[in-house]
This record gives structure tokens, C-alpha cells and sequence, in this order.
């Protein structure tokens, strides 16, 4: 059982990876503070990954589901 649900969640993961290749996230911080004048500078950190990586784990799910059912039989 604990295969299974191994290989669905490896597959999960994979079709998002495929579908969704990166993020991004902000962060914020303080460059001048003169008492009341604050000012702040935004950097975009952007996350990327190749969509091969989600199929390899997708086929690499597909191939754990596959042994398991063989494995039963």
C-alpha cells in the first residue's frame, strides 16, 4: 500500500512540475531609515526548473506503480 501511494504522489509531483516551471517570491529590505523617511528596496527572486526533471519523475512514478502491481501478482 505504501508503494502505491509512493508512486501516485511521485506523479503528482511531476505533473506539476511540468505544468508549473518556477515561483517567484519578494522579499523586502530597509536601504535608508532617516526617522520618519523609510525607504525600501523589493527583490524578486525568481525559482526555476526544467519541465524534464517533472517527466522524469512522472515516468520514475509511473515505473513504481507498474513493479508494485507485478510484485502482487
Amino acid at each position: 500500500m505504501q508503494t502505491k501511494t509512493l508512486g501516485i504522489a511521485i506523479i503528482t509531483i511531476g505533473i506539476i512540475m511540468m505544468v508549473y516551471t518556477g515561483f517567484n517570491y519578494v522579499t523586502t529590505e530597509k536601504v535608508v531609515d532617516l526617522g520618519p523617511i523609510e525607504i525600501n528596496k523589493q527583490t524578486n527572486h525568481p525559482v526555476q526548473w526544467s519541465p524534464i526533471i517533472g517527466g522524469v519523475l512522472l515516468i520514475g512514478g509511473i515505473v513504481i506503480l507498474v513493479l508494485d502491481k507485478k510484485g502482487r501478482t
